[in-house]
């Protein structure tokens, strides 16, 4: 009886029968032989079928098997470094668990629309199975980091009473008669699990419903957001240079096989170094106005960056650059003002290099209770909803600071991917929600 691999783990077992199950990525024949390219999730193997050794019924098997067809093979591993992953199987037994003769996505090409459409077989494809594996080293990389740096991950709620930033670009549920919300962030949250557990993150999906159609935006993402007491506005930052830095380690280190997939050039990401350079606010919009093509003296002070600008800016530096001093009336409530320019708050926006656009958003968080009722006014938002956040300003208030990082994005930059769609299993779109 064959002993039962995944390819991954085929290198241990040179010199032994082993026993693969699968499905067939590609098919090579020629007179009285057949290459068969087997993936299993882990890995590629090569199989070598050939009539001198097989019956002339696992022959014609071999000969009828389309792409994608799910197989169960056994035979002896060899060390070839023109097989994918270096080794190859000769194989001795070789069973069809189901025939496929009419795979949607043959090799010809394809457009998008029609990819979209059959994204639960298109999942399938060697790039895309590189962008998931590159996500899952990207999530495990940031658990082992806040697990390292004393962070307690507090899970929060999805249906949420009150808007963080606003309502316009939220998705409302019916409550059993109450008007709730799809949540747009979990920070509030994070605030009150904060002053309990001293530094907090949550990481699960975010709702947004504004009707943006960019390559850069998605209804339902991925985000983690960190909180920590006694953080400043220049602890915040230096830890979102520390965590940007440790998840690019893992991901050179682990993923090398899937950033060659992907053609990835990791020269741009080898060269990233601490500390990210800063761009005052005012500075970005003199740039912009002075150096955006299609875009001089067109953009106005106070205006928040779109798209195109975050582009261009990204494109300045080969680091990842933060853009710091926003006007307060451009951020949400919450943001606390730099008192040495009190028109801006203390927050920042981390932009990608390569025009990526945007990967994290934090500030250092209001702590004075008078000053943060002052805003909940200023933006006309309920404050009877607040009563909860604003106790959190009443009892042992502390200097806090906090940021989101959106996966997606931040898996477009390092994979070099120029759609967001490819970054997320099921994309959730405007005007896409199948499958």
């Amino acid at each position: 009886m064959c002993e039962t691999i995944q390819i991954r783990d085929a290198k241990g077992h040179i010199g032994q029968k082993v026993r693969l199950r699968g499905w067939l990525r590609n098919k090579r024949s020629g007179k009285n032989i057949h290459f068969l390219i087997v993936r299993d999730g882990s890995g590629e193997m090569q199989c070598v079928a050939v009539g001198e050794v097989l019956s002339e019924e696992a022959m014609d098997l071999c000969d009828r098997m389309g792409i994608e067809s799910s197989l169960d093979v056994c035979g002896e591993l060899s060390a070839d470094d023109r097989a994918p992953g270096g080794v190859e199987m000769q194989v001795s037994q070789v069973e069809a668990l189901q025939l496929v003769e009419d795979y949607p996505i043959a090799k010809k090409e394809h457009g998008t629309e029609f990819l979209m459409a059959n994204r639960h077989l298109w999942l399938r494809s060697s790039r895309q199975i590189a962008i998931m594996r590159v996500r899952d080293e990207v999530e495990k990389a940031w658990a082992d980091f806040f697990y390292d740096h004393g962070f307690a991950r507090v899970d929060t709620p999805i249906f949420t009473p009150n808007a963080v930033e606003g309502t316009t670009t939220l998705f409302d549920v019916d409550y059993h008669g109450d008007k709730a919300y799809l949540s747009q962030s979990g920070q509030l949250y994070n605030e009150a699990t904060a002053a309990a557990l001293g530094r907090v993150y949550c990481f699960g999906p975010t709702f947004r419903a504004e009707k943006s159609k960019t390559r850069r935006h998605l209804l339902e993402f991925w985000m983690l957001e960190a909180e920590a007491a006694f953080f400043d506005h220049e602890d915040n930052m230096r830890f979102q240079e520390e965590l940007i830095l440790d998840t690019m380690r893992a991901v050179l280190e682990n993923c090398a096989e899937q950033l060659a997939i992907l053609e990835r050039d990791t020269s741009k990401l080898e060269m990233v170094r601490a500390p990210f350079p800063r761009m005052h606010y005012r500075d970005a919009v003199k740039l912009i106005n002075e150096k955006m093509p299609g875009r001089e003296g067109e953009f106005e002070y106070g205006s928040d960056f779109g798209a195109p600008e975050e582009t261009f800016l990204g494109e300045q530096s080969e680091q990842p650059l933060f853009i710091t001093n926003f006007p307060a009336n451009t951020k949400a409530f919450y943001m606390k003002r730099d008192p040495g320019d009190p028109e801006t708050v203390l927050g920042s926006d981390l932009l990608a290099p390569e025009g990526y656009g945007e990967l994290i958003g934090g500030s250092q968080r209001e702590d004075d209770l008078e000053a943060i009722l002052a805003r909940v006014r200023e933006f006309k938002l309920p404050e009877e909803a607040f009563e909860w956040y604003f106790d959190l300003r009443r009892y042992g208030s502390v200097p806090h600071s906090g940021f989101g990082i959106g996966l997606e994005r931040t898996l477009s930059w390092l994979c070099g991917v120029p759609h967001i769609r490819e970054t997320i299993a099921f994309p959730r779109m405007l005007h896409h929600m199948y499958p």
